[in-house]
C-alpha cells in the first residue's frame, strides 16, 4: 500500500496539521463507552464500536475541513501491544489483526476526506509497555525494541505513513520504539510525557531525554511531542534558543492543571477551560512557531481542538 512520507509535518512547516484529543476519555466519559484498561482498539470487535470509532474521527476531520488544515490520524492502538492484549484475552495474532484493523478504518477515512482536506497522515499510535503515569520497571532499550516490533511491524505491512509513540514515561523505551521503527522502514515520531515539574516521570529532564534519544540514534525521530501534561506543567521548560527545542513539533496537552497521580484518583472528568488552553497554545506558538502538530490529551474532545486551532490561527 502506497504511503504518504512525503506530506509528513516535518516536511510542512507553514501547514498546521490538527489531531484528535483524549480518544479513550472522550469514549468513556462523553459516550459511555466501556473500555477495559483504557482499551480504545477493544472497540473493533464489533460493528457498533467501529462505528464508535469513526464518529469521533470523523468530529475533528470535519475541523480540519473546515479550518482547511492538514490532519494527522492517529490509531486508537494505545494499549494494543502484547502485555494489554493479553489482559483483554487476546491472543497474538487476534492482536495483530486488531492493529491491521485500526489502521484500516483510517485509510478509508483518509479516502473519505481525501478531496476536502489535505494532507492526511495515517499514524499508528504505540503505547507505553506499562503505565502512562508511571514508568514502573524500566525495560533495557534491546527489550523495548523487541517488545514494542511485532506492532511496529504489523502497522508497516498494513501501510502506515509513520509510528508515533505517546506518552512515553522514559528514554529506553523511546529509544527501543525508534529502533523498531528504523529496522521496519518507518518515520516515527516521539512523544513525552512529563509531570508537573516539567520532568519525564523517571526524573530525567525533557531537554536531556530528548538529547539523548538524538545522541544513541543520529537523531532518527522524525520529530518529538509533549503529551499528557497541560502546558502549565511544562511551557517553562522549553528553551527559546535551546537548539533540543526546534526538535519539538507537536503539542497535545491535557484539559486539566491536576497532576498524574490527582488524575488517577480522581472519578471525574475535568475538562478544564478550552479557551484558556487554546490561548496557553497559541503562546508557546508565538515563542515557537516551527511547532505544527497540536492536539489533546486526557479531558480534550473535539470542542478543545477547535479552539486550540482558532487560537493557533490567530496568533499572528
Amino acid at each position: 500500500m502506497c504511503t504518504h512520507t512525503a506530506h509528513l509535518p516535518q516536511h510542512h512547516d507553514e501547514t498546521l496539521f490538527l489531531t484528535d484529543g483524549g480518544i479513550e476519555t472522550t469514549l468513556i466519559f462523553h459516550e459511555g463507552l466501556d473500555l477495559p484498561h483504557f482499551a480504545a482498539f477493544h472497540l473493533l470487535r464489533d460493528d457498533g464500536g467501529t462505528a464508535a470509532l469513526r464518529r469521533y474521527y470523523t468530529r475533528y476531520l470535519e475541523i480540519a475541513r473546515e479550518k482547511q488544515t492538514g490532519f494527522i490520524l492517529e490509531s486508537a492502538t494505545w494499549r494494543a501491544s502484547t502485555d494489554w492484549g493479553t489482559k483483554l484475552g487476546y491472543t497474538q495474532e487476534a492482536l495483530d489483526a486488531a492493529n491491521a484493523q485500526a489502521i484500516g478504518l483510517l485509510h478509508d477515512l483518509r479516502a473519505d476526506y481525501a478531496s476536502v482536506v489535505a494532507p492526511i497522515v495515517v499514524s499508528g499510535c504505540i503505547g507505553p509497555r506499562g503505565d502512562g503515569y508511571d514508568p514502573g520497571r524500566v525495560m533495557t532499550t534491546a527489550e523495548a525494541e523487541l517488545y514494542h516490533g511485532r506492532q511496529v511491524r504489523v502497522f508497516a505491512e498494513a501501510g502506515v505513513d509513520m509510528v508515533t509513540a505517546i506518552t512515553m514515561t522514559n528514554v529506553p523505551e523511546a529509544l527501543g520504539v525508534v529502533r523498531a521503527a528504523r529496522a521496519a522502514g518507518l518515520p516515527v515520531a516521539i512523544s513525552f510525557t512529563v509531570e508537573t515539574d516539567g520532568r519525564l516521570p523517571t526524573g530525567q529532564s525533557l531537554r536531556d531525554a530528548v538529547r539523548t534519544v538524538d545522541a544513541e540514534t543520529g537523531a532518527a525521530p522524525a520529530y518529538y511531542m509533549i503529551n499528557c501534561a497541560h502546558p502549565v506543567h511544562f511551557a517553562h521548560v522549553l528553551e527559546r534558543h535551546g537548539g533540543w527545542t526546534s526538535r519539538i513539533r507537536g503539542l497535545r496537552a491535557n484539559a486539566s492543571m491536576r497532576s498524574h497521580a490527582e488524575l488517577d484518583a480522581a472519578p471525574d472528568l475535568d475538562a478544564g477551560d478550552p479557551d484558556d488552553l487554546g490561548a496557553r497554545y497559541a503562546a508557546i506558538l508565538r515563542q515557537f512557531s516551527h511547532i505544527n502538530v497540536l492536539g489533546g490529551c486526557c479531558g480534550t474532545d473535539h470542542r478543545h481542538v477547535e479552539r486550540i486551532c482558532d487560537a493557533a490561527l490567530a496568533k499572528a
